[in-house]
């Protein structure tokens, strides 16, 4: 089953981004560019909520805009890699001496989470912004993702999130693409194994269809490409290494791949340089990222049985 295969060990992922806790920010260069225009977009939408949730917030530096954005607001900050939080609670803690004293002022304080975006510990419509940014493709089940954003969000609360496309590292997947493609998605040609070499990523147009089958009203949605440049593959993977995003599904290749597996897999990836290596040509890495926006609607009025009234317009004539 092409779902089995693709299936996050989330285990494994965890360990993955805790072990990537002190190396994340000097890597993440492209989630600082989204993390940017998500901002920059929040400027558009009136919103002042008292909780904020900030769902895989990595090592804070999302946790951190935001607290400094809404002063007032609480800022919940979740993630399910306990590393990432240690760095949270550092990097919203650098706020200096100004800062902490504001903070008191206005009775902020800081609130970690460790937990998974698909099982959310916090009470229903307790936060007034949901805000994600390239986190949630690490989920298994998105309607349920969504559906638990849905339920914490306050009535009109707004929920903002990012996430990765399926072009994303389009090129890795094509470099280690088996020979045996009847399904277009097994395998890898160099381990003679039906094997996955990238996570699976979900297409706008059905991360719209899920945000509704959540209840979201009004959801919008884009998607912007960004090309990273490279000297080599193995920067490539270091890269990869270092923001903890590891192969993480149940597909994967066990135990060690061996040096002829690397040595074909840089060739294949060779194929994608632009201009001659001599040139000081460089390897692509594309990345797909999908920006969505949506709000929860008010609460419809519901009698004592539970039984939602309808109401009907009378017709002009």
């Amino acid at each position: 089953m092409i779902d089995d295969i693709y299936h996050i060990d989330k285990k494994r992922a965890r360990a993955s981004f805790g072990r990537a806790a002190n190396t994340y920010d000097a890597a993440a260069i492209l989630q600082k560019q989204v993390r940017e225009e998500m901002l920059n977009r929040l400027d558009l939408v009136k919103l002042n909520p008292a909780v904020i949730l900030d769902a895989g917030c990595g090592t804070g530096a999302a946790s951190h805009a935001l607290q400094k954005r809404f002063a007032k607001s609480q800022v919940v900050s979740l993630d399910f890699a306990l590393p990432m939080l240690q760095k949270t609670r550092k990097t919203c803690a650098d706020v200096g001496v100004l800062g902490q004293i504001k903070n008191v002022l206005s009775g902020t304080k800081q609130s970690l989470i460790c937990a998974d975006i698909e099982a959310l510990p916090m009470a229903s419509a307790s936060a007034g912004l949901v805000w994600s940014n390239l986190a949630i493709q690490w989920c298994n089940d998105l309607d349920l993702a969504l559906q638990e954003f849905h339920r914490v969000l306050q009535p009109e609360g707004l929920l903002m999130f990012s996430t990765f496309g399926p072009d994303t590292l389009k090129e890795l997947r094509i470099a280690t693409k088996g020979k045996n493609t009847a399904d277009g998605l097994t395998g890898d040609s160099f381990t003679g194994g039906n094997f996955t070499s990238v996570s699976r990523f979900i297409d706008m147009h059905d991360i719209g269809d899920a945000l509704v089958r959540a209840g979201f009203s009004a959801p919008v949605l884009d998607v912007e490409r960004f090309t990273l440049t490279y000297d080599d593959v193995k920067s490539v993977m270091r890269d990869l290494k270092s923001i903890g995003a590891h192969n993480a599904t149940d597909g994967r290749a066990r135990g060690l791949l061996g040096r002829g597996f690397l040595q074909n897999l840089e060739a294949e990836y060779e194929k994608f340089r632009t201009g001659s290596k001599a040139e000081g040509g460089k390897l692509p890495a594309t990345f797909e990222v999908v920006y969505g926006h949506a709000w929860r609607g008010k609460d419809k009025p519901k009698f004592d049985d539970g039984v939602s009234p309808v109401t009907f317009k009378p017709r002009r004539l």
